[in-house]
């Protein structure tokens, strides 16, 4: 399965920097929250660990808990934009589910 999403949350603790420096097409991770949180999320990553932001909740609650059962995801930047754009839609992301 594949779908697109955009990257919420960049405009908290400084996130937003690293749009700067991300180019559409770099290779990002996806790490889910721990499953005891109340409302765990699914947090976007880039190489080296810099936290960009995390995936809308409605996304979060079913892909965190199929990535902690052993489901491989691919995550990618199509589309990069600057401060002009609202900070929700800033940055989109394509996403492979890996069977």
């Amino acid at each position: 399965m594949q779908f697109r999403t955009t990257v919420h949350g960049m405009i908290f603790a400084g996130r937003d920097k690293h749009l700067q420096s991300l180019v559409a097409g770099e290779s990002l991770y996806l790490i889910p929250d721990p499953p005891d949180q109340k409302e765990p999320g699914v947090w976007v990553h880039r190489k080296g660990g810099d936290i960009i932001g995390h995936l809308p909740s409605e996304i979060s609650f079913w892909l965190g808990p199929w990535i902690l059962n052993g489901g491989g995801v691919k995550a990618n930047a199509i589309k990069v934009h600057s401060s002009d754009v609202p900070s929700w839609r800033r940055l989109l992301l394509e996403i492979n589910c890996l069977v």
